[in-house]
């Protein structure tokens, strides 16, 4: 049972995740639909947008089979994940930290435990697997890191109640959204600016400039539906023509992730919108 905690705490991302889109929603306000029943979020990640939204109904989806799993875990089984995580925090440490990173097995509250406790102390909460499938971040450099937020993680379990979550790549969107009360949200993995910058996948599925022009041919399917779709992805010539059908809206972000502290900052993204309100 969840307790009255929820009540206290607003729900929000519970991962740090690349790309995360909480500092970008008061710009997204203008652009979200007036009204819609359902809400889809192929790129799942952190789930920024969602729990801005809360809405009544939702699919969550990913290809990523431990953010899932994690997603799965705190919804069904919060108690069990928080006392988990209570004795990572405990343990903490940078012998601990690289023993838990090495890890493969365990039951799927284990997983969803360490994928949260690596989260908060790995650097830059960033998500990155080798070609094997493995989490291989070094440790952060943080002094006393907060692993487990029992109060967040409730509130979070309390919202994710109603949600539909499974492992699916993009596509299977069309399996669900096909009328004007659906409303999706894609934030896939951003068209690379330049080489340095060619972060294009967070697991060892990378997503290649084909997967962007599979990508905006499922936006206009779901358009042709009358579906009501959002997007982000960076501002590059390649995805303004390929969006050039849509409505295209420049949003002003924050690149956080980058080899070279000179080159982060202020830059410039897209949201498409096939609607105007």
């Amino acid at each position: 049972m969840l307790t009255p905690i929820f009540d206290k705490v607003s729900p929000r991302p519970f991962l740090k995740w690349a790309g995360g889109k909480s500092q970008l929603i008061q710009q997204y306000l203008p652009y979200f639909p007036k009204s819609f029943k359902t809400y889809y979020e192929p790129f799942l990640g952190g789930g920024a947008i969602f729990f801005h939204l809360l809405p009544a109904q939702a699919v969550l989806t990913d290809i990523n089979l431990e953010l899932i799993n994690t997603y799965r875990c705190l919804r069904d089984n919060v108690e069990e994940l928080i006392a988990l995580l209570e004795v990572h925090q405990m343990n903490h440490s940078q012998d601990y930290y690289y023993k838990v990173r090495s890890l493969i097995d365990g039951t799927e509250i284990e997983k969803a435990a360490r994928v949260i406790y690596l989260n908060k102390t790995c650097f830059n909460g960033l998500y990155r697997e080798n070609l094997q499938g493995q989490f291989n971040v070094p440790i952060g450099r943080y002094k006393n890191p907060k692993i487990c937020s029992s109060a967040l993680l409730y509130s979070v379990s309390a919202v994710l109640q109603s949600a539909q979550i499974e492992v699916r790549p993009f596509e299977a969107v069309l399996e669900f959204a096909k009328t004007p009360n659906n409303f999706v949200y894609f934030d896939p993995p951003y068209y690379p600016l330049s080489q340095t910058s060619n972060f294009t996948a967070y697991s060892r599925n990378a997503f290649s400039e084909h997967d962007q022009i599979r990508l905006r041919d499922i936006v206009g399917e779901l358009a042709h539906r009358n579906v009501k779709v959002m997007l982000s992805n960076s501002d590059s010539p390649f995805i303004r023509q390929l969006y050039r059908d849509f409505n295209i809206y420049t949003i002003s972000a924050t690149r956080s992730i980058n080899s070279k502290a000179s080159n982060r900052g202020k830059i410039s993204e897209i949201l498409v919108t096939t609607y105007k309100n």
